[in-house]
C-alpha cells in the first residue's frame, strides 16, 4: 500500500493497470478453498467484532421482540399440555419431550424474533423451564384426576395450591434437573437469529 498511488502490485512493484483481473496472476491449485459455514450461528459478540457498527444496528432494526415472545410461549404452552397427556397416557415422564419443547421455544422465537440480542436467548430460556415445569405440573393434575375419578379441569380448579411445591418436588429427580437443563439451554441458544460466517461474508459484500 502507497499513500500517494494507493494499492501497488506485488508482481510489478508498480499501481495496478488492469481492470476485474489481473492477466499474469496464477491461481495456486495446491491450495483448497474453504467453505464459509452455512450451519453454526455466531454469538452476539462475534457478530459484533465481524460486521460494522452500521450493519449491526440494521440487524437490530429487524429484530422483532414481542412477536418472537408470544409465539414462543404459544409453543411452550402447547408443548407442555401435549407433554401432559403423553405422561398421563403411557403412565411414564419422558425426559426428552422436555428437550423438544426447549429446542421448539427457541426455534420459533428465532423464526419470529428475527433478533441477534441477548434479551432473546434469555426470554427463551424463561420460557422454556416455564414451560417443562407447566408439562410436569400438568401431568401430576392428570394422575390425581384419574386417580380421583374427576375431570382434568375439574381437578385443575379444585388442586390446593399451596401443596404444588411439595408435590412437585416429590415428582421431582436428579434426571429431571438435566433435561431441563439442557431444554433451558435449548431455548437460549435458538432464539438468536441465525447468522453463519457465510452470511457475514454476504453482509460484507451487501455494503461495499
Amino acid at each position: 500500500m502507497d499513500m500517494k498511488q494507493g494499492l501497488i502490485c506485488n508482481l510489478t512493484g508498480e499501481k495496478a493497470t488492469f481492470q476485474n483481473e489481473c492477466p499474469d496472476f496464477k491461481r495456486d491449485e495446491t491450495v483448497k478453498e474453504v467453505p464459509l459455514d452455512d450451519k453454526e450461528g455466531l454469538q452476539t459478540t462475534e457478530i459484533k467484532q465481524k460486521l460494522s457498527p452500521e450493519t449491526v444496528e440494521r440487524l437490530r432494526m429487524e429484530q422483532r421482540l414481542i412477536p418472537g415472545l408470544i409465539s414462543g410461549l404459544i409453543v411452550g404452552i402447547l408443548g407442555a399440555i401435549l407433554w401432559g397427556v403423553i405422561t398421563v397416557a403411557t403412565g411414564f415422564q419422558i425426559g426428552y419431550m422436555a428437550i423438544a419443547i426447549g429446542a421448539g421455544v427457541g426455534l420459533t422465537i428465532r423464526k419470529f424474533g428475527n433478533g441477534i440480542d441477548s434479551i432473546f436467548g434469555f426470554w427463551g430460556a424463561g420460557i422454556s423451564l416455564f414451560s417443562v415445569l407447566l408439562g410436569n405440573f400438568l401431568s401430576i393434575i392428570g394422575f390425581i384426576a384419574n386417580a380421583e375419578g374427576l375431570g382434568y379441569m375439574e381437578t385443575l380448579f379444585r388442586f390446593d395450591y399451596s401443596y404444588l411445591p411439595a408435590v412437585m418436588g416429590e415428582t421431582f429427580s436428579i434426571i429431571d434437573l438435566v433435561f431441563y437443563g439442557i431444554a433451558v439451554f435449548e431455548g437460549y441458544k435458538f432464539s438468536f437469529r441465525l447468522i453463519t460466517e457465510k452470511k457475514i461474508m454476504e453482509l460484507r459484500q451487501m455494503n461495499k
